[in-house]
């Protein structure tokens, strides 16, 4: 794959967010209200403030969120229904850009800011052998056992080495536990990585968990990872998130 030189600069990112209308847990997401707002609308507004975008864009399969998000004043692109993932959607669009950094900014993230979305930029601007790089914090052991927050174990260079809906790692010697990350389900790809990432076939460790990016580690392509502390994410997977997203809203605003 040539999606990458040696040294090359990151100069340009753009910030991409697939919006799905049909969600299959949670039809019609990306317009649910939260404190009043579309989601869609909170995902926009905190990714506007990161430093390292050019701009941001919303890529959806339905005419309704393209005006949604005309109403609150985002760039949106109407793309094909048939896409498995967001990942194919972002893609799609990807193609007809010119920046040379993609950062795949999840819909159901309405506590997003911008100095994460910065972070997972750096992190790829810190390590040219990765073609991508996504963000972790420290994971509360309240979502241990819930398969909707993923968890991550790290190497030594903070490259993923396995994202799992368990709890890992297994903690197997009192004492001596070592620290338990949660995945956000943000990614900056290096563009023609991106582009070449649709197009590889799917793996069983991918299928077994449902969680594409192991496509990436299965591959042989390494993650490069951003650990953010002092930030939480509460990702909006069932209906029953949104009020601890509100409360979280609330309390950013007594800050």
């Amino acid at each position: 794959m040539g999606y990458h030189r040696p040294g090359m600069a990151i100069t340009t990112a753009v910030g991409i967010i697939p919006a799905r209308r049909a969600a299959t847990r949670f039809p019609g997401k990306p317009l649910a209200r939260i404190a009043g707002r579309p989601m869609l609308e909170w995902v926009f507004a905190g990714a506007g403030h990161a430093k390292r975008l050019s701009r941001v864009l919303v890529a959806t399969d339905h005419s309704e969120i393209v005006s949604a998000c005309h109403r609150f004043g985002a760039e949106a692109v109407l793309t094909s229904p048939e896409h498995p993932t967001g990942t194919d959607r972002v893609a799609e669009v990807a193609a007809g850009l010119s920046e040379n950094i993609i950062v795949n900014i999840q819909g159901d993230e309405p506590l997003i800011e911008g100095f994460v979305i910065d972070a997972a930029v750096a992190a790829l601007e810190a390590d040219p052998a990765a073609p991508m790089a996504t963000i972790v914090h420290p994971a509360e052991s309240s979502v241990l056992d819930d398969p909707n927050r993923v968890k991550v174990v790290l190497d030594q260079r903070n490259r993923a080495l396995y994202f799992s809906r368990a709890p890992i790692p297994a903690a197997l010697e009192p004492g001596r536990e070592a620290p338990y990350w949660q995945h956000v389900g943000l990614y900056a790809y290096r563009r023609s990585f991106l582009l070449e990432f649709v197009k590889l076939p799917r793996t069983p460790l991918e299928r077994a968990e449902g969680l594409e990016q192991l496509r990436a580690l299965e591959h042989g392509f390494p993650i490069a990872v951003a650990v953010i502390e002092g930030w939480q994410s509460i990702p909006v997977d069932v209906p029953e998130d949104i009020p601890c997203v509100e409360t979280a809203l609330r309390a950013r605003e007594q800050v």
